[in-house]
Formats: C-alpha cells, sequence, structure tokens
C-alpha cells in the first residue's frame, strides 16, 4: 500500500489534502486513481488509512480516514553516531539506520572523516538527510521519524555523552570484545562508528575514558557504511525486534 509523510496534525476521521510533495508523488509519479487505498503517517508515530477521494490537479484528496495501530518500532533505543563519510555513503547509511529502526543520529566529524561541511552546507545536508529518512520511512512502513542532528566535533561529542546512562559501544578491529558478551542495556545503546581510515589512536582512547566499550565484530575490517548497518542489525537481533520476542 502507498504510504505519504504527512507533517502533523492529521485527523482521526473525514478526508486530508495530501502536501503539496506527496501529492505530486500519488498522481504523477505512482499514478494513483480514485479509489486506490493508502497510508499517511505523520512521523511522530500517528497513522491513518483511506482512500483517494479526489484528484483535480494538484490536489489530491484523502478519504475516509480511519486510525491505525500500527507499533513498528523497536523497542531497543539506539543512538547512531557516524563518522562522515562522502554524500552518497552517508545517505546510503541514513536510509539503512531507518530502516533498521534507529532512533537518532549524529553525524561526527573525525580527523580523518572524508566530508567536512560548513554551517550552511550541514543545514542542507540535514534536510536532505531528513528526506532520505522520510522515504526510508515510507518504505520500511516506520511512522516515527529517526532524529538527525546538525554534525559535531567527535571530541565535543564525547565529552557531551561521557555522563550518558546508555550502553556505550565503540566499533574497533582491536576490540578485544564481542557483542554477546555485553549485558542487556537498561537505557538504550550509542553506537559508535568511524570514518572509512577509522579513529585515529586519540579518538580511541579519548572514547575509552569516555565509557565506551571496544566491540569487534568478527575478523574482517569493515567499511564505515557496512560497519553500520551490521552494528545496528546484531543490535536488534540481539537485544531489538529481530529476535521475535
Amino acid at each position: 500500500m502507498p504510504r505519504f509523510y504527512c507533517p502533523p496534525p492529521l485527523p482521526d476521521h473525514g478526508s486530508f489534502d495530501l502536501p503539496p510533495d506527496a501529492a505530486h508523488h500519488a498522481s504523477r509519479v505512482l499514478r494513483l486513481r480514485e479509489g486506490d487505498a493508502v497510508e499517511i503517517f505523520d512521523g511522530i508515530g500517528n497513522e491513518r488509512r483511506g482512500f483517494i477521494a479526489e484528484l483535480a490537479g494538484k490536489r489530491v484528496v484523502v478519504g475516509e480516514l480511519a486510525v491505525t495501530d500500527a507499533g513498528r518500532e523497536s523497542p531497543l533505543r539506539v543512538v547512531l553516531a557516524q563518522a562522515m563519510a562522502s554524500s552518497e555513503k552517508m545517505d546510503w547509511v541514513v536510509q539503512k539506520a531507518t530502516e533498521l529502526g534507529v532512533t537518532e543520529i549524529q553525524p561526527l566529524d573525525t580527523e580523518r572523516s572524508v566530508a567536512r561541511l560548513s554551517a550552511e552546507r550541514a543545514e542542507k545536508r540535514m534536510e536532505h538527510w531528513r528526506q532520505v529518512a522520510i522515504s526510508a520511512c515510507e518504505q520500511c512502513g516506520r511512522n516515527v521519524l529517526p532524529t538527525i542532528h546538525a554534525p559535531l566535533d567527535i571530541m565535543v561529542w564525547l565529552r557531551q555523552t561521557q555522563a550518558a546512562p546508555e550502553t556505550k559501544l565503540i566499533l574497533l578491529p582491536q576490540g578485544a570484545t564481542s557483542l554477546h558478551a555485553q549485558p542487556r542495556p537498561q537505557s538504550g545503546v550509542v553506537l559508535l562508528i568511524g570514518a572509512e581510515g577509522g579513529f585515529t589512536a586519540a579518538e580511541s582512547e579519548t572514547a575509552l575514558n569516555c565509557g565506551y566499550t571496544a566491540i569487534r565484530m568478527g575478523a574482517r575490517v569493515l567499511r564505515t557504511e557496512t560497519a553500520a548497518v551490521a552494528g545496528l542489525a546484531a543490535l536488534q537481533t540481539l537485544w531489538g525486534d529481530f529476535n521475535g520476542a
């Protein structure tokens, strides 16, 4: 069933005009017709189902709205702290992290980050990443958009999270332990992923001093975008909604 993001508030019943972007996608891209069933969601957990009631120029009206009770969020709260990578790789990470149920995404400037953004460019990239996350939610069925923060220097981020109650993990090829050896998190997880060239010694040492546990995932060195996806999937398998609990 086609799904469209619509900023809140959503009505519980009656009809609703799709916002311009969603209306264009419904009528011009998907070529929907009157009577077709659709879903709309507001990004904060609410979803409605209805039918295309009217198609008139740029206007698309969804009628016969009904509240649905679709809980598709993982019980595990995960913050992905991702070192900045090239634009295509960051888009891929945001898309896949959204599909994998991440709660927040914190881009980080590290010594070996390929991309560094000015304040103006960072604002534009954040809006772009938000659109990537919206598209991913439309595809995967999530009704809650992950929060995407402005890029931060890694040292600033580490100091900010030093006292955080979450289980803090950093993926390192030389990590001495595995995810299976960790106790079940009580307040969620922060997963720290390095750039393509990894973390510097200073960054790794600072992370460990700030309460992060060095985790190793197998004997192979993973690319930064692969590490993020593999790490999130492993977390959801151990403690999230991949285990069927």
